[in-house]
C-alpha cells in the first residue's frame, strides 16, 4: 500500500464508503460482490423457499479486532476474493459450509479453526496489518482453499505424510484467487478510483511466486521432478506449507492455468477415513477414486502422480 497522501486518500474513500451506507455488524448480512462491481444483499431464505447454500453463497461475519478498519471494507475485500477464487468453480463438495467467519488475531499464524460444537461454520483465522488489503486477501484465499477442500470440520487436524500436499494445492489456489483479483480490482475496484491499488496486489503475488520459484531452482524441482520427490521425500512429507510445499505450489498453478476445471478437484479431496495421513500413493487413489464419485475431473491427481514419478497402486 501507498504510504502518505495515498493512505490518506484511501481512508477519506472509506470513511465516505461508511457514511453513505448502513453501517453493518461485525456479523451482518452477508453481501454479493460481482465481477462487474455490483453488489446486492443475499436474500434469506423463507419458510416456502430454502436457497441453496454453498461455500460461495454463505454468508460471511467478522470477529476478532480488526482495529480501525471498517467492517464494511473488510467485507468488500473478502467477499471480492472469495468471488475472485472460485467464480466459475462447481462446488461438488458434500460438505459445504453454512457460515464462513473471518477472524481477525493480532499475533499467530493464519489457519482454520477446528472448532468442535458440531456446528457448520467455516472458521477462518487471519493475522494482517492495518488495511493490508493484499495480505487479507492472500491469507484468506489460502483458508479458503483447505475449507474448499474439506478441511474445515473438527476431524480435519492436518497429518502427515501428505499434508504438505494440500498446503501446495490451496497456496497455488490462493495464488489463483490473487491473479484474478488484481484484474478484477483495477478494471472495478471496491473503493471509488482505487483502481491503481490492482497493480499492488499483482504485484505482491509476483513477489511470492518469485520467491517460490527461485526454492524451485535450487531444490532441483525445475529440473526433475521426480527426482525432486525421491531425493527429499522425508524433507517434503514434513508438516505445514515448507519449502517444498511452497515450490510445489507452482507447478499446480501451472496446472490450474493450462486446465482450469481441473481446480474442482479440490473439493473432492480429504473424503475419506485418515485424510491426509496415509501414504502418497494411496492418497492420490483415493483422491482420483473421490473424483469419480462426485462427476469431476481427474487430471490433477494423475497429473501430481505423473510427476512425482509415482506408480498406480
Amino acid at each position: 500500500m501507498a504510504a502518505g497522501i495515498d493512505v490518506q486518500r484511501r481512508e477519506f474513500i472509506e470513511n465516505l464508503l461508511f457514511l453513505t451506507a448502513a453501517a453493518p455488524t461485525f456479523a451482518g448480512p452477508a453481501r454479493w460482490v460481482g465481477l462487474d462491481g455490483s453488489q446486492t444483499n443475499m436474500p434469506k431464505p423463507s419458510a416456502n423457499r430454502a436457497l441453496p447454500i454453498n461455500l460461495l453463497s454463505a454468508p460471511v461475519e467478522l470477529a476478532g479486532d480488526w482495529g480501525h478498519m471498517l467492517p464494511r471494507s473488510v467485507e468488500l475485500v473478502v467477499e471480492r476474493m472469495r468471488v475472485a477464487c472460485l467464480h466459475g468453480v462447481r462446488l461438488v463438495s458434500d460438505r459445504q459450509p453454512t457460515r464462513v467467519r473471518v477472524d481477525e488475531h493480532c499475533t499467530g499464524q493464519p489457519a482454520i479453526w477446528l472448532h468442535p460444537d458440531g456446528s457448520s461454520i467455516a472458521w477462518i483465522i487471519v493475522d494482517i496489518g492495518e488495511r493490508d488489503w493484499s495480505k487479507l486477501a492472500y491469507q484468506f484465499g489460502h483458508e479458503l482453499g483447505h475449507v474448499f477442500a474439506n478441511s474445515w470440520k473438527a476431524d480435519a487436524k492436518p497429518a502427515v505424510p501428505c499434508q504438505w500436499l494440500e498446503e501446495a494445492m490451496v497456496e497455488a489456489f490462493s495464488l489463483r484467487g490473487l491473479g484474478r483479483l488484481a484484474t478484477d480490482w483495477k478494471d472495478n475496484p471496491p473503493f471509488v478510483g482505487d483502481n491503481a491499488f490492482g497493480d499492488a496486489i499483482a504485484q505482491y503475488r509476483q513477489n511470492i511466486i518469485g520467491g517460490y520459484s527461485a526454492l524451485a531452482d535450487s531444490q532441483g524441482l525445475t529440473r526433475d521432478p521426480t527426482a525432486w520427490f525421491a531425493d527429499h521425500r522425508s524433507e517434503i512429507e514434513s508438516p505445514g506449507l515448507n519449502p517444498y510445499a511452497q515450490a510445489m505450489s507452482l507447478t499446480i498453478l501451472s496446472e490450474y492455468d493450462r486446465v482450469p476445471d481441473c481446480v474442482e478437484a479440490l473439493g473432492a479431496l480429504n473424503r475419506w477415513p485418515r485424510r491426509s495421513g496415509i501414504p502418497i500413493g494411496e492418497y492420490l487413489q483415493r483422491w482420483t477414486q473421490s473424483c469419480t464419485e462426485l462427476q469431476v475431473s481427474k487430471h490433477l491427481p494423475l497429473r501430481l502422480r505423473e510427476v512425482l514419478g509415482l506408480r498406480l497402486l
